[in-house]
C-alpha cells in the first residue's frame, strides 16, 4: 500500500508543471478583462500612445468629476491604469497586482461614474477576482520567472 501511495505521489510531482483546465480559464479571464480595459484606453487618446484626446478632457472634466481628483489627474490615471495593467495581464507578469487595480478601478467606476451600471462592473468584478486570489496559472510569466523558486 505504501509503494502505491509513494508512486501515486511521485506521478503528482512530476506532473505539478502540466497545464489544468484552470490554468486555461485564467488565461480567458486575464484576456477578456484586458481586452476590455486596452480597447477602453484608446478611447482615451489622441495621436500618441498616451496622449489624452480632447473629448476625454471634457469627459473626465463634466461626466464623470470624480470627488477628490482634478479632472487632468483623473485621466492621466486612467489612461495609464487602462493601458499598462492589461499589457500585465496579458502578459501574466505581476498578474494579481495588475488584476487588483483593475479591480480598484472597476469600483470607482461602478461608484463615482457610472452607478447604473452594475451588472456590467460586477461581472468585470467577477472575471478579475479569481485572478487576484489564484494569480495568472501556468500560462503566464508569473509562473515561468517564479517557479525554480517554488520547487527551491
Amino acid at each position: 500500500m505504501r509503494a502505491v501511495i509513494r508512486q501515486a505521489g511521485a506521478l503528482y510531482a512530476r506532473s505539478a508543471h502540466v497545464v489544468e483546465m484552470q490554468d486555461y480559464m485564467l488565461l480567458w479571464l486575464r484576456s477578456w478583462v484586458a481586452h476590455i480595459f486596452y480597447a477602453s484606453s484608446r478611447t482615451k487618446v489622441a495621436g500618441g500612445f498616451l496622449e489624452p484626446s480632447d473629448s476625454a478632457h471634457t469627459l473626465f472634466e463634466y461626466e464623470y468629476a470624480l470627488p477628490l481628483l482634478p479632472a487632468d489627474v483623473a485621466l492621466t490615471l486612467a489612461i495609464y491604469a487602462e493601458t499598462f495593467l492589461p499589457i500585465l495581464l496579458i502578459l501574466g507578469l505581476a498578474s494579481r497586482l495588475g488584476a487588483l487595480g483593475l479591480f480598484g478601478m472597476t469600483l470607482v467606476i461602478q461608484l463615482f461614474v457610472y452607478p447604473g451600471h452594475f451588472s456590467e462592473h460586477a461581472t468585470w468584478l467577477a472575471a478579475l477576482l479569481p485572478i487576484v486570489m489564484m494569480g495568472g496559472g501556468k500560462i503566464s510569466l508569473d509562473h515561468l520567472l517564479f517557479r525554480k523558486r517554488r520547487t527551491r
